[in-house]
Parts: structure tokens; C-alpha cells; sequence
């Protein structure tokens, strides 16, 4: 019997489902599952995003170096997010036929190479090539792991999942900061410049990686051969009944979760979310670079700060949106924060630089926090086929973002002379994000599982259940 709530609406509500026991041996299972492979995919994650972003850190000097303008820096910066976002769901079907395992290998041999390639560009052209290629390399790389996740963990689980996966977007940031300023002190060595050995030494691990990830990853439950057999029977049972209480019954379950309306909506909320992501990532180097005289290495280590702060707070924000089930709750009021902290920052930057960064760390956090919860809701909205087509179309519109606003606060910028507006620019783009995903999913039992009806969880059971009979017949 599900526990249930009253509310001033009348409506019935359930206990959320993430705090429903799995009982001991979901739960070894699951930690079984979460040890072996989340590693893999934070170390995969957190190499793509190394591999997008040190753009960023390279901007001062490739710039000086080649001739890039602001524009044709924001420009070329967002070229990665075109072959990325014409490939993405193309990709994710390729992931649906051949697997994980061989096709996250494909993507990340090709990424690994296009990404120290970087180090060849001599001009303006060149600069927009190897970027449009490698975004095209990377295409389908996050879509593929969300949908590697719906056949792993339960719906209920999800947020706190991604949670440790999104871990890996500020660890990245912040790891990559000093990082990245290291080896920028490199120039001359080997008669390099310092970007060139940054993009070639911060490439050459996703090759590596590319090589060994067919040994590292299991593409499905019924393969597992790491768990023991009560454990990969219960997994097995327990992802069945939830394939088929999610599952598309359209004969073409692919195309159809291309046609569903709730896909274009949260890949307009993404488009929002990314728009904060990536203007705030790519351009940070270059606002702190703005507050002072700073040497690389000082420079990556002020980076360091807001995405340092940022990640602690990610795991703790998502697994309390998984506890209480209130996603679109949790992700409008971290998008809401992270606006008013780049609000703050962009009033306060020609004033106090302390202050300015202080709400900067605020911003980052605010958006690092807001992924998982917002990427869960659409996550367990589809499974099966339509969970590839939905979430690979959720995750290519929504990186448009990444084209569009690292152009337009590089127009920004060389229109104004200064950053102020471009802050302004992803604070209203933050805000208006915030709002709608919580107008939208508020009422919807993705954004607020309490709001699931209780057929929901007698259909899950009653499949269990079935499943679970014909597993032992």
C-alpha cells in the first residue's frame, strides 16, 4: 500500500518515489552497479568537457597568436555545438543498435584525435573547421550515457545518478582551471606555443580511453557477469517493469519519441539551461582575466573557486530532488539563483571584483545544481527506443545553446567594449529557463513524483511481478 498526501487541491499524492525501499538486495545491487560504472563514465565526462572548454583558457593567447576577435572566438567556440547538435540523434540510434561499449569507443577515438588537432590551427578558418569536426566527433556522447542510465537504474533513481555524472562538469572546470594554467607556462617548449601543448596533452587521454572503454563497460543487465545471479536477476526484473511501464507502445517507438511534444519542450528548456552552461564556462577565464593582472597559473587557480564550490553542493542537490521527488522545484530555484548571481555579478563587475566573483561562485553553482534535476524529468519521461530518439533530441536542441550564446556575448563584447552585458544577456536567459521549467513540470509526475497516480505504481508492481514469474517458471 502506497503511502499518499492531501493537499489544498484535493489531489491524491504518493509517498515520492525515490524513497521507496529496494530492500537489501536492490540496494547491494545498485551500489554494485553505481561503483562499477559510474567511475568510468565520470572519467569519460569529465574529459569531454576538459576537451570542449580549455577554448577558454586558450582564448588569450591563440587569440594573439592566429588573430581571433572576440566574435570570431565566440564564433568559432560555438561551431562545436553545429556538427554536434547534426549528429546527435543519428548517434544515439547508432548507440541503440550497436551498444555502449563499441560505440563510445567510436565516439571518443575520433574526439580524442579532432580535440589535440586544435593545436594545427594557424587562422580564423582553420579555428571554425576543428571545431564545427570535433563538436561532430563528441555528437551523441551525453544523450548516449542518459539513455545508458534508463537501462540501469530505476526511473526513481535517476536525478541522484545524474547528479554524479553532471559531478563531473564543474570537477572538470575546477580541476581543469589550474590545470589548464600549467600548461599554458609550457610556451616555447619543443617550439610550441603554450595552447598548442594544452589542446595536445588534454586530447590524448580520450584516445587512450577510446582503446579501453570496450573492456571497462557491460552494455545491458542480462550481461553483467560481475554481479551475482540474484543480483542481475533483480536487475534484470526491476528494469523490465520499468521499460514497461515507460515504454512507447507505438509500433515505431524510435520516431515516436521524436514526436512527442514533452521532447521539444525540455529540449527548449535545455536550450536555456546550456545557453547559462556555456557562456558562463567559456567566457569565465576571460571575465577573471578582466578583474586583474594574473598570471596563467593564477588565473586557473581563480577559476578554480566557483566550480570548486559549485561541486559540492551538486550531489547533495540531487539526491535531496530524488528524496522529495520535487524536480522542477529543485532545478527552477538553482537556474533562479544562478541568474541572480550573474544579475550581481555583471552590476558588481566595474565596482568590487571580490564581490563580483563571490556572486559568480553563486551563478555556477546555481547551474551546475540545476542539470540533474532537469535532466531527470525527460529521462523519466522515455525508455527503451523512444529514451534514445527523446533524450538525443532533448540534449542536440538544447546545445544549440552552446552555439548561440558564446556568439552573442562575443558580439556583446566587441560591441560594448566590456562583459556587463553579455552577464545580463545569460542571467535573462537563466531566469526565463527557471520560470517555465517550473510552470511546466510542476503539475507533471516527472517534475513532482508525488503527483504520480497510484495505477502508475500498481502497473510497475503488477509488471514486476509478471516478469519475475517467468524469470523462475
Amino acid at each position: 500500500m502506497s503511502q499518499t498526501f492531501s493537499s489544498s487541491t484535493g489531489r491524491n499524492r504518493k509517498a515520492p518515489l525515490a524513497v521507496a525501499s529496494l530492500g537489501e538486495l536492490g540496494e547491494r545491487t545498485l551500489k554494485k552497479v553505481r561503483l562499477r560504472l559510474l567511475p568510468i563514465v565520470l572519467v569519460l565526462y569529465f574529459l569531454a568537457y576538459l576537451d570542449r572548454n580549455n577554448v577558454g583558457f586558450a582564448k588569450t593567447s591563440m587569440s594573439a597568436n592566429i588573430g581571433l576577435s572576440a566574435t570570431a572566438f565566440g564564433l568559432g567556440a560555438g561551431l562545436f555545438f553545429v556538427g554536434y547538435v547534426l549528429l546527435e540523434i543519428p548517434s544515439n540510434a547508432g548507440m541503440y543498435r550497436f551498444g555502449a561499449r563499441k560505440w563510445i569507443a567510436r565516439i571518443l577515438i575520433p574526439w580524442g584525435i579532432l580535440a589535440a588537432a586544435m593545436s594545427l590551427v594557424t587562422n580564423e578558418t582553420g579555428f571554425y573547421v576543428v571545431r564545427t569536426l570535433l563538436g561532430a566527433a563528441e555528437a551523441g556522447f551525453f544523450p548516449a550515457v542518459l539513455f545508458y542510465f534508463t537501462l540501469w537504474f530505476p526511473a526513481a533513481q535517476r536525478a541522484s545518478i545524474l547528479g554524479f555524472f553532471i559531478l563531473a562538469q564543474p570537477v572538470a572546470n575546477a580541476i581543469g582551471a589550474p590545470l589548464s594554467g600549467l600548461i599554458l607556462n609550457m610556451e616555447g617548449v619543443a617550439g610550441l606555443h603554450g595552447w598548442q601543448w594544452l589542446y595536445i596533452i588534454e586530447g590524448v587521454p580520450a584516445i587512450i580511453l577510446g582503446l579501453l572503454t570496450p573492456l571497462l563497460l557491460t552494455d545491458r543487465p542480462e550481461k553483467a557477469k560481475w554481479l551475482a545471479p540474484d543480483e542481475r536477476n533483480w536487475l534484470v526484473t526491476t528494469m523490465a517493469a520499468d521499460l514497461d511501464a515507460r515504454a512507447s507502445k507505438d509500433k515505431h517507438p524510435f520516431w515516436a519519441g521524436l514526436k512527442d511534444r514533452r521532447a521539444l519542450v525540455y529540449a527548449l528548456l535545455n536550450f536555456g539551461m546550456v545557453c547559462g552552461i556555456y557562456g558562463l564556462g567559456l567566457w569565465l577565464p576571460t571575465i577573471v582575466a578582466g578583474l586583474g593582472n594574473f598570471s596563467s597559473t593564477e588565473l586557473g587557480l581563480i577559476v578554480f573557486i566557483p566550480y570548486g564550490i559549485a561541486a559540492c553542493f551538486v550531489i547533495w542537490w540531487s539526491r535531496r530532488a530524488d528524496r522529495t521527488g520535487r524536480r522542477a522545484w529543485h532545478a527552477s530555484v538553482s537556474l533562479i539563483t544562478a541568474a541572480v548571481g550573474l544579475l550581481g555579478a555583471g552590476l558588481l563587475l566595474p565596482v568590487n571584483a571580490y564581490l563580483s566573483l563571490a556572486l559568480l561562485t553563486i551563478a555556477a553553482t546555481g547551474i551546475y545544481t540545476a542539470i540533474a534535476p532537469l535532466l531527470s524529468m525527460p529521462s523519466a519521461v522515455f525508455a527503451g527506443a523512444a529514451a534514445a530518439a527523446g533524450l538525443g533530441l532533448v540534449n542536440a536542441l538544447g546545445n544549440i545553446g552552446g552555439f548561440v550564446s558564446p556568439y552573442i556575448v562575443g558580439l556583446l563584447d566587441d560591441a560594448t567594449g566590456n562583459n556587463q552585458v553579455g552577464l545580463l544577456f545569460l542571467a535573462a536567459c537563466l531566469a526565463i529557463t527557471g520560470v517555465a521549467a517550473y510552470l511546466y513540470a510542476r503539475n507533471r509526475p516527472e517534475g513532482d513524483t508525488r503527483l504520480d497516480e497510484d495505477a502508475t505504481v500498481g502497473d510497475t508492481a503488477a509488471h514486476a511481478e509478471s516478469h519475475q514469474e517467468k524469470v523462475t517458471s
